[in-house]
């Protein structure tokens, strides 16, 4: 599983991977300070219980295990991750995320670093696009002084949704145009599912799958109702295709970022075919470096903190950490963690499996409980995940 971090330079996108999987990369205020994709690893909560919520229940009332002490500090929690952690039966789950270099307009035609942008994009399973909520970066992402108005600013989050989703269409418009009509007319006598098979082979290379490019291939027939040939299709309708294609291949969500510095109400008008968080990456970073650091207890997603020990910070740390406190109880939380969440959950429709070797104790093969918790489609079956 992973999710892609797309958009311009200069929108805190690389503090928005840092902050989500704590992995040390550039963060600077200048375009492209990203070069070649950072991959990572971010824990989500998964949204049920973990099943050693059950298993302990079980242990209890068989008078194998001693209830819940105040003390213990998993609260509760057997299990014994691999990866991640659960506390109060709360288990964190990895996924991957892939910070890809800062687009900029015209990338389809080999403006900035073009397509090698565009093909670190193709093995992932949605694309999450950081846009600058404050406005206060140009199309580029060059600062600039922030918009003045609810409709400037939201005019240039939308510039941001917008150049996105054009490259992207653009980049599948050039795979579609090359030899097109000779492609098409070679299958037609199988008709649609011809059709269908050439687009799934054309686009293979970018993470198609035939059920997906069935899908755009049925919106794009909704548009597009005339009875012109396939081969004489011309720019305008290979456009509206590469636009439908896209939608399913590349379904992206926005993080509204710096939405600490925004102007209220901005994000209402903004239009996205995905979800729109508002999110406050930086301040989502300091709370985990301060987490682990040990000077906060602070869990991802959480609405608020406790100082584990204020004897050791200073003034200036302790009013930093009581504005970060009022910020995140007035808004609910920073947002970085809401959108993983959104993306993989409801829109992707994944769930959390936890496979084991032994169904009878929920162990593997070490006789460790439950060590293991996947993010998948669901429906899948036991095979894939053996694999």
């Amino acid at each position: 599983m992973k999710i892609g971090l797309v958009g311009k330079p200069n929108v805190g996108k690389s503090t928005f991977f840092s902050s989500a999987t704590l992995a040390k990369v550039d963060i600077a205020n200048y375009p492209f300070c990203t070069i070649e994709p950072n991959v990572g690893v971010a824990f989500v909560a998964a949204r049920l219980d973990c099943p050693c919520k059950e298993l302990r229940q079980k242990l209890e009332a068989d008078g194998r295990l001693e209830p819940i002490s105040e003390e213990d500090p998993r609260k509760g929690s057997i299990c014994q991750p691999r990866t991640g952690t659960c506390v109060g039966f709360k288990r964190l789950v990895p996924c991957y995320l892939v910070d890809v270099a800062g687009l900029v307009p015209g990338a389809s035609e080999g403006r900035g670093r073009g397509n090698a942008f565009l093909a670190d994009l193709s093995n992932c399973d949605a694309l999450i696009q950081v846009v600058d909520a404050a406005a206060s970066t140009d199309i580029e992402g060059n600062p600039i002084s922030s918009k003045g108005t609810i409709a400037e600013a939201s005019n240039s989050i939308q510039e941001e949704i917008d150049f996105l989703e054009l490259e992207l269409d653009n980049w599948i418009l050039g795979l579609l145009e090359d030899s097109w009509a000779r492609g098409v007319r070679r299958v037609q006598s199988e008709g649609e599912k011809g059709i269908l098979n050439f687009l799934h082979d054309k686009l293979t290379g970018i993470g198609s799958s035939i059920t997906l490019v069935t899908k755009g291939f049925e919106q794009f027939k909704v548009q597009h109702s005339d009875s012109t040939s396939p081969w004489d299709w011309d720019r305008n309708v290979l456009q509206l295709l590469a636009q439908n294609l896209r939608k399913e291949l590349f379904p992206i969500h926005i993080a509204a970022n710096k939405s600490d510095m925004s102007i209220s109400g901005v994000l209402k008008s903004v239009n996205t075919n995905g979800i729109i968080v508002p999110c406050m990456a930086d301040m989502e970073l300091a709370l985990r470096r301060a987490s682990s650091a040990g000077m906060i207890d602070y869990q991802i997603g959480s609405d608020k903190f406790t100082i584990s020990d204020d004897s050791n910070l200073n003034s200036q740390q302790l009013e930093a950490l009581g504005k970060m406190s009022e910020k995140l109880a007035s808004v609910g939380s920073t947002g970085v963690a809401d959108i993983i969440d959104k993306v993989l959950f409801d829109q992707l429709n994944h769930i959390v499996v936890y496979p084991v070797q032994d169904e009878s104790q929920w162990t593997d093969g070490d006789g460790k409980v439950l060590p293991d918790a996947f993010v998948v489609p669901q429906g899948i079956t036991a095979k894939p995940l053996a694999y």
